[in-house]
């Protein structure tokens, strides 16, 4: 069940980005953007790509690109968008803030699918990652019910479903930085040096 022929790829890149002033799927390292560094660790393991956003600059990489459908409710209505148009029961989700992310690091997640595992996420340092994680397809339910009740908090959300956690080791745990204000992209320099272990 782990063939890519069964897992959509859905990067949610639909926030405003207010602490880092401009869209982080298009900030650069290395010269090309968060966004295709995410779509080139993802893609070896999944049938198709869905990007959730209503900025239609994506549209310049050729993918499905899709609205919330709930707007201004954060990430947990971002994946319910992307599971809502996924034509697959697995789906492996990524916020665009995670430039570092490595095929390698993904494959945890994709190794561990269960049947009867609502969602697959990481955790590194103590910390849960539902941003870089499996959903289930039928997940949405769950989550338009909660929407529609005014929750937008994706870790209680999760709380809700059947979870499995992965805990990554600390060689991994480096490409998992998310990148969320002018300081942390400032110490991204510091990491460019492991951008040639991404496709590990």
């Amino acid at each position: 069940m782990n063939s890519n022929k069964h897992i959509t790829g859905i990067i949610l890149a639909g926030g405003k980005s207010s602490r880092i002033g401009s869209d982080k799927g298009f900030l650069l390292l290395n010269e090309k953007a968060f966004i295709q560094h995410i779509i080139e660790a993802m893609q070896p393991l999944v049938k198709d790509i869905i990007i959730v956003s209503n900025n239609s600059d994506y549209d310049i990489l050729n993918l499905k690109r899709v609205n919330d459908l709930i707007e201004n409710s954060g990430p947990l209505a971002g994946i319910y968008s992307g599971l809502h148009h996924s034509n697959t029961e697995n789906n492996l989700v990524l916020s665009c803030d995670v430039p570092l992310i490595n095929t390698e690091t993904l494959k945890k997640l994709t190794a561990n699918i269960e049947e009867h595992i609502d969602v697959i996420q990481l955790e590194s340092k103590g910390k849960t990652m539902p941003l870089i994680a499996m959903y289930k397809t039928h997940c949405k339910n769950k989550f338009f019910e909660l929407l529609q009740q005014g929750e937008k908090r994706l870790r209680f959300a999760v709380k809700q479903c059947k979870v499995k956690t992965i805990t990554l080791n600390t060689e991994l745990e480096k490409f998992t930085v998310n990148i969320n204000t002018q300081h942390h992209l400032r110490d991204l320099s510091g990491f460019e040096n492991l951008t040639g272990l991404k496709q590990q």
